[in-house]
């Protein structure tokens, strides 16, 4: 019995972790975001730090990492439908907060 209370308590540490890490990621992309300007003063007053489930936060991480490779690529390839793109996905991620 020890041994499972110790495993459930070892699992239930390492998911928490995994869940600090990406809220950390998170933030981290929004506070840029923020600071860059790319978001407006009614989406600030939206923000929150509800909890996720682990499905969405990874899909939220998945989200702000295309963001951020579209807008590290985006003077490489000046592309009209991939601006579009990644404001649109930007404002997908926003109104997902």
């Amino acid at each position: 019995m020890e041994i499972a209370n110790k495993k459930d308590l070892i699992t239930a540490i390492d998911r928490s972790a995994e869940e600090l890490h990406q809220r950390v990621d998170m933030h981290r992309y929004l506070m840029t975001t923020i600071l860059e300007q790319r978001v407006g003063d009614g989406t600030l007053k939206r923000l929150s730090l509800s909890s996720y489930s682990p499905v969405e936060t990874k899909l939220r991480e998945a989200l702000g990492e295309a963001i951020e490779v579209l807008e590290q690529t985006r003077k490489a390839f000046k592309s009209k439908r991939l601006k579009a793109l990644r404001k649109r996905l930007t404002h997908v991620l926003v109104d997902s907060l």
